[in-house]
């Protein structure tokens, strides 16, 4: 008996050991061509030593892969090629068609490439292709933090080659990914990371080649090596796609429609300055086929973050969002003066808008970035808006008048980013937005720093930041930051200071919420990644936070959470979460005057959220949530469900649903002309939502997607209230028609065909519920089925658009006779 422990301690030290342990691997160059087939038979694939001996990292770490996977690499003076052998039982592939980067919880396997071509365990290139011959490519880095099982930025997209096969006996993929579309220093011999993924869906099995450990902070930092790349030049990166748009657009403006047939042309450029440093450009672009934004009704004090998705200010975007001061959406966005506009429409019933733009038109952007063999970062970003103009015609004397709603605007970023041993790094940020003529000017300057100890168990963070604004009244603040805590292990914690002074402004090219607070934080947590008897993962978490007005220093809140999170054996997954206000917050921003405190209650809340095993036809996931404050009699209830269903592999439709009810609900109403006053209210608030989504794809390089939403939020005050120095309510007579009824629709339907590789055709249909239309009268108000009937009946405006992409490189070029 004592000799059978020995053996199984024995073994279990050796399983960590070679856990721990870099993996290396030889690289080998040819000069034998590869033809691309997914057959893995030139000769040249005899040549590459057979990497193997896969571990798991989910469902059971430190395991051996259950199937057995090889993979080759070779390389040559173009390109760099990858061909893996994953075998299998070919009736137990999962093969499903997905929208390119849609891999993440669909019905399909795949096989994965990291490249860390500077070797500074901290950034990186990915390359996916899933059986179903589907690419899926990202940018990785230690600022990433994205959803469950993707690795980096998906919104890069590189050029590339892939195919697959099937054999008796598994699978193949075989890709040839060029050195266009990576950047590496330029030396004789170099080292690079190297990691190898694959992942088999019917058992929701991730492995690596190179183990990677989930209590170990990072991902760069546990690859491998490719040794003894020799003799590769970084090629002239030069590349240009050119685009047209042609289509027709009618929108309700006024008591009509303006119908305007869609003309536009530009190009975006990629040029490699040096083996290491790449220039993109965008010339006048057109974002017109992108997905309609979640519009709500916001009734807080805080601006709503929209979701950025014109593909330029989303692509290779990384190193300018590590000090988190860029919010891209700034840039061509809807133009300060729009509402000015149609306030004064309101007034003067005389006056007619003829044009009132959404949205400043980009000239053209610039991003300049790369990194040098010494591990420094460098990013430069540069746009130029038009300026926008409304045009008001006056109905009595039929005179048009021109107002500037927006002026000229430059936006700027310099980003200096150095990488050190292990995770560690400075980053310098700067971003500049100058405008035309007396219009505000804006500067912000940061300095943020990741200090990690060798073993990579415990980081000290810290930001410094100063920003500037020049107007008519000029002002400039700063803000602050030290974080530490213990970032590996089962047991991870840490501590959190944040301060930012009253008149602290990044928003002309970033987005805070609110300025002038103090707040500290503390979390501790335990999670277990060993598989038990009923559950593959879960954890625990503490959070506290405490804040505190700045200036002048008074007291805001404190609040108190737990967290639970449980994934099954069977795949599902449950997490539960408490929640408490303790005491009476003061909140110092609600009532949108300075220094303004209104008093709040103790509220406790508990949120069960969850979802089924995503593997099956049908998938379903919830979110329940229920909150109090019996002080104020405040109660908060909300569900919220999905529905996915996969009819085959290649049509899957998805329902999101949710309601949200709020009853005695105090906010901020409305502000009295003639004193200034804020006026706040007890009001019922309702909100409901669905959106409809789904994709057929015909092929794996042709694909229809449709998304529709509705939203509808309905607002009925039972009483106002002034608001005494201290927060306190004190009452006052009933205000009548301050009630909401507020709509919004949409409808996005693309037809995408990538024709060849970089080039896509894509034909566009919007559909939208007119601005001016939102609030829906109140003969719908109060049945849900006929307020939609009654969106519905409204005006709507529509466009159909073409869109012709065409990719050119240059290194193709040249090679043509």
């Amino acid at each position: 008996m004592r000799q059978k422990n020995y053996t199984c301690i024995f073994l279990l030290l050796l399983c960590f050991q070679s856990v721990a342990q870099v993996k290396t691997t030889q690289a080998v160059k040819t000069s034998l061509a590869l033809r691309i087939d997914g057959a893995l038979d030139d000769a040249a694939w005899k040549e590459a030593p057979v990497l193997t001996d896969f571990i798991q990292n989910s469902p059971a770490f430190g395991l051996p892969g259950s199937r057995k996977t090889e993979v080759r690499i070779l390389y040559d003076n173009d390109a760099i090629y990858v061909g893996a052998y994953l075998f299998d039982d070919p009736a137990l592939i999962r093969k499903q068609f997905t929208a390119r980067d849609g891999e993440q919880l669909k019905d399909v396997d795949y096989f994965s490439v990291f490249f860390d071509t500077y070797n500074d365990k901290q950034n990186g290139f990915q390359f996916l292709v899933t059986t179903a011959n589907v690419q899926s490519d990202a940018r990785v880095s230690t600022s990433y933090s994205g959803e469950f099982g993707s690795y980096g930025d998906k919104t890069w997209d590189a050029v590339w080659e892939s195919r697959v096969s099937f054999r008796p006996d598994g699978w193949i993929a075989e890709m040839r990914i060029p050195y266009v579309s990576l950047r590496f220093s330029k030396k004789e011999v170099q080292d690079w990371g190297l990691q190898l993924l694959r992942f088999i869906r019917r058992d929701n099995e991730t492995a690596f080649w190179r183990p990677v450990n989930p209590q170990v902070n990072g991902f760069v930092n546990q690859f491998g090596e490719l040794r003894g790349i020799q003799n590769i030049e970084p090629p002239l990166r030069l590349s240009f796609s050119p685009y047209i748009t042609t289509g027709f657009r009618s929108s309700p403006v006024g008591n009509s429609h303006l119908n305007e047939w869609l003309r536009n042309g530009g190009m975006d450029l990629k040029y490699g300055i040096n083996e290491s440093f790449t220039l993109d450009a965008t010339l006048v672009p057109d974002f017109g086929q992108v997905i309609s934004d979640n519009v709500v009704n916001n009734l807080t004090p805080y601006e709503v973050q929209f979701q950025e998705n014109r593909q330029f200010f989303t692509e290779g975007t990384e190193i300018f969002n590590k000090a988190k001061l860029f919010y891209s959406r700034r840039v061509g966005a809807l133009p300060g003066g729009y509402y000015s506009i149609l306030s004064l429409a309101e007034s003067d019933p005389n006056l007619e808008v003829l044009k009132n733009p959404m949205s400043t038109q980009l000239y053209n952007a610039v991003k300049f970035s790369g990194r040098t063999r010494n591990k420094l970062g460098i990013g430069i970003f540069n746009a130029v808006t038009a300026p926008a103009k409304a045009v008001l015609r006056n109905r009595t004397t039929g005179r048009d008048t021109s107002i500037e709603t927006e002026p000229l605007a430059n936006y700027n970023i310099i980003v200096l980013d150095q990488a050190f041993r292990g995770r560690s790094s400075l980053t310098f940020t700067n971003t500049n937005v100058m405008r035309n003529g007396a219009a505000r000017d804006a500067n912000v300057t940061a300095v943020d720093f990741s200090l990690y100890d060798k073993r990579n168990l415990y980081a000290l963070q810290g930001t410094a930041r100063y920003s500037k604004i020049w107007a008519p009244y000029s002002y400039d603040g700063y803000n602050s930051t030290l974080k530490y805590g213990k970032v590996s292990g089962n047991w991870q914690y840490y501590l959190l200071g944040n301060i930012e002074s009253k008149n602290y402004d990044p928003n002309d090219l970033g987005i805070l919420q609110a300025a002038n607070e103090v707040s500290y934080r503390g979390s501790v947590s335990y999670r277990k990644f060993k598989p038990t008897r009923s559950f593959i993962d879960y954890s625990y978490t503490l959070t506290s936070r405490l804040q505190y007005l700045y200036q002048p220093y008074a007291y805001s809140r404190l609040d108190i959470e737990a967290r639970g999170f449980w994934l099954f054996k069977n795949f599902w997954d449950l997490t539960f979460i408490s929640g408490i206000i303790a005491g009476w917050e003061r909140n110092y921003f609600e009532l949108r005057t300075d220094n303004r405190p209104l008093r709040y209650p103790a509220n406790y809340s508990f949120e069960l959220v969850g979802s089924t095993d995503s593997r099956k036809k049908t998938y379903v996931s919830f979110d329940l949530i229920y909150a109090l404050a019996p002080e104020f009699r405040n109660t908060f209830s909300g569900i919220s469900l999905g529905l996915r269903y996969r009819f085959g592999n290649r049509f899957s439709l998805d329902l999101q649903t949710g309601s949200h009810f709020e009853d005695n609900q105090l906010g901020y109403a409305f502000m009295r002309e003639n004193n200034g006053e804020p006026i706040v209210g007890f009001r019922a608030n309702r909100d409901f939502t669905t959106v409809l989504s789904g994709i057929y794809n015909f092929a794996y390089r042709l694909n229809l997607t449709l998304r529709a939403r509705h939203y509808w939020n309905k607002v009925s005050y039972t009483s106002f209230h002034n608001v005494d120095s201290k927060g306190y309510l004190l009452d006052r007579p009933f205000i009548n028609n301050q009630d909401e009824n507020f709509n919004v629709f949409n409808v996005d339907a693309f037809l995408t065909w990538d024709f060849r590789l970089g080039s896509r055709l894509i034909l566009g249909y919007k559909n939208w519920l007119g601005n001016d239309e939102q609030v829906v009268l109140n003969s719908g108000r109060n049945n849900y089925v006929r307020n939609l009937g009654k969106t519905f009946d409204l005006r709507h405006g529509n466009e159909v658009t073409v869109r012709f992409i065409y990719f050119l490189d240059y290194n193709q070029l040249r090679r043509k006779p």
